[in-house]
């Protein structure tokens, strides 16, 4: 019989070893505990993070392979910027950052419900206050048509969700984070769990021994971002013309 770890109430910063995760389901490593910004911290600075729906317990997953993206190679494609050209956009950080989770929280075609359930969101929305969690806005004039966010600790940065009202959307957004961060020195993007449209878009799966190495190393290490509510606003050109 397989026992799954229970987090313990008193040790919001004690996790399992993630190597003593699941098979199956791929990465289900403990349950329980709370999503305090403690807690967060904690298990992204391990590779672990939360993932779980409406009505479920707490559950934190740590898969094997990772998906992640480096951002030395994550920029916008010939395809991209012909569908941009001429476009009046402009992006923005941590400008909108509860509106991008609710639009990612949104509901998809094809999907029964959201993991961004309200607990997950109140817990960002903390994260974000405190300077822990990020997005990157793209805009139309006032519209908002795509972005998205996530937790940044070190120099690495755990992407969490994106989103599209617009073709190309959360693609630039996604490049624009891309450029950030290698500006920063964040060499990459945990994507967490691969699907076929984030390989599309660059992503690789490595071992996941392999990525705790790494991403261990990385949060541990100072980083050179100089405040991200300080970043002003670029116009789509200018983003295109650096990347």
């Amino acid at each position: 019989m397989i026992r799954l770890a229970l987090l313990d109430d008193d040790a919001p910063e004690r996790f399992p070893d993630p190597e003593q995760a699941l098979d199956d389901p791929n990465g289900l490593l403990a349950f329980g505990g709370d999503l305090s910004p403690r807690r967060l911290l904690a298990a992204y600075r391990r590779g672990i993070f939360p993932w779980f729906g409406e009505h479920e317990p707490l559950l934190w997953w740590s898969p094997d392979p990772r998906c992640v993206f480096r951002t030395d190679r994550l920029r916008p494609n010939r395809s991209l910027r012909r569908r941009l050209a001429g476009k009046p956009w402009s992006i923005t950080v941590d400008r909108a950052f509860r509106a991008v989770v609710e639009a990612c929280a949104a509901p998809r075609p094809g999907q029964a419900g959201t993991w961004i359930v309200p607990s997950m969101l109140e817990a960002y929305a903390a994260l974000h206050e405190l300077g822990h969690a990020h997005s990157v806005e793209v805009w139309d004039g006032t519209r908002l048509v795509g972005g998205i966010y996530g937790v940044a600790v070190g120099r690495l940065f755990c992407g969490e969700s994106m989103f599209s009202h617009e073709s190309g959307g959360s693609k630039l957004a996604l490049c624009a984070l891309a450029a950030l961060l290698r500006r920063w020195g964040f060499p990459l993007i945990d994507a967490q769990v691969s699907n076929p449209h984030l390989l599309m878009l660059g992503a690789e799966e490595v071992p996941r021994r392999a990525f705790l190495d790494e991403a261990v190393r990385l949060a541990a290490a100072s980083s050179d971002a100089a405040g991200w509510r300080g970043v002003p606003a670029m116009a789509l050109a200018d983003l295109l013309r650096e990347t």
